[in-house]
């Protein structure tokens, strides 16, 4: 199963300049427990935005550059050759950014998304999911508090 995880604002911002704009703590222990035990699919600038590979997770890393090989990562060319890297009939997630999901977008089965409930200043974005393929089955609600600046939703979808 191939899903797409992301946190995304209404205007399906993602981040800027290669990093998140708001802070989301339960957002990231989600995406921590969602992801744990499971191949991850990125793009090289999405990886390099880490300080180091995340713990208990195999990174596939899609790049054109030809002698990029960071330590501890499977290197891919393409999406298509990163998804036939990862084990079938397991969870695949896909991690970003903009244009790594934008490729994955046909590939993918599921979308666990975090909906910020604001708008924010970006230069990468989510895809516009196109409702007649996609049924939300999950929405949680969670109003901002001492922890989150901004309210926000956990959705999943599921392709029709």
């Amino acid at each position: 199963m191939i899903i797409l995880i992301a946190a995304a604002a209404e205007n399906n911002a993602l981040g800027k300049n290669n990093e998140l704009v708001w802070h989301l703590p339960d957002d990231f222990k989600r995406f921590k427990e969602l992801t744990s035990g499971h191949y991850i699919i990125m793009g090289r600038k999405t990886f390099e935005s880490f300080q180091k590979p995340l713990p208990n997770r195999t990174h596939v890393v899609i790049t054109r550059q030809k002698n990029y090989h960071p330590e501890g990562c499977i290197v891919a060319n393409n999406i298509e050759e990163a998804i036939e890297i990862c084990p079938k009939n397991e969870a695949v997630f896909i991690i970003g950014g903009g244009e790594i999901f934008d490729l994955a977008l046909p590939f993918a089965d599921k979308i666990e998304l975090t909906r910020v409930h604001a708008t924010f200043e970006a230069d990468a974005f989510f895809p516009e999911i196109n409702r007649p393929e996609w049924n939300l089955v999950y929405n949680e609600f969670h109003p901002k508090d001492e922890k989150h600046n901004f309210d926000f939703s956990y959705q999943t979808f599921v392709r029709k």
